[in-house]
């Protein structure tokens, strides 16, 4: 394995940043997220409800 020197390796990983999806591709990844998270606090939740009838 080869020694890098940190500059080197900063700025290697600077431009695979830049290769990688741009804001947009937060956006969905955050809206699959949050929508994830609410499907599974209903399903999750839904059993805890009383029948009252």
């Amino acid at each position: 394995m080869e020694h890098h020197p940190a500059a080197a390796w900063l700025a290697e990983a600077a431009s695979a940043a830049d290769r990688q999806g741009g804001p947009g591709m937060l956006r969905y990844v955050l809206l699959v997220m949050i929508v994830g998270c609410v499907l599974t606090a209903w399903f999750l939740l839904r059993g805890y409800r009383r029948k009252d009838d």
